[in-house]
């Protein structure tokens, strides 16, 4: 079993990306975080083979409840003078309508296209068949080219 500090270090920037994309840069941070603690209080994993798939795991379900938790996030009721905002880098409108796929399109087109995983570690990590997540990265992407064809100018 490899140490937790070089498994760290291989895996951390596909981690990142994965959770970029998933549930976008403000909430990255702490999802990041989320799943590094938690691989690291279960490491070593017991009678795991494929340990990309055992942490992509892992960060897909932190991601998911993140998702979860921003329905039950309070609105603001006084909002600080626009002036005194900070601006948020504007984001890509490709990641924007990643996110607002389907779930299952959303996390199987953020594995397959992010973190570079095959069907078979995608339908690992979602707990489906591969054939399943290979039609959820197909229906995903088929419905963002809709989305871009029909926005883009003629």
């Amino acid at each position: 079993m490899e140490p937790f500090q070089t498994f760290f270090a291989e895996h951390r920037d596909a981690v990142w990306r994965l959770l970029v994309a998933t549930v976008g840069r403000q909430d990255a941070d702490d999802c990041f975080q989320e799943t590094w603690v938690a691989a690291l209080r279960a490491w070593p994993p017991a009678n795991e083979t494929n340990l990309r798939g055992w942490l992509f795991t892992i960060a897909h379900r932190k991601a998911v409840d993140e998702h979860r938790s921003r329905a039950r996030r309070p609105l603001p009721a006084v909002l600080p003078e626009p002036a005194t905002v900070a601006q948020p880098e504007p984001e890509p409108a490709l990641w924007a309508d990643v996110r607002r796929l389907p779930s299952k399109q959303r996390v199987a087109v953020v594995h397959r296209f992010v973190a570079d995983l095959d069907y078979a570690e995608i339908g690992t990590v979602m707990g489906t068949s591969a054939e399943a997540a290979r039609r959820n990265v197909h229906e995903g992407v088929k419905r963002l080219r809709q989305t871009w064809q029909t926005s883009s100018p003629s």
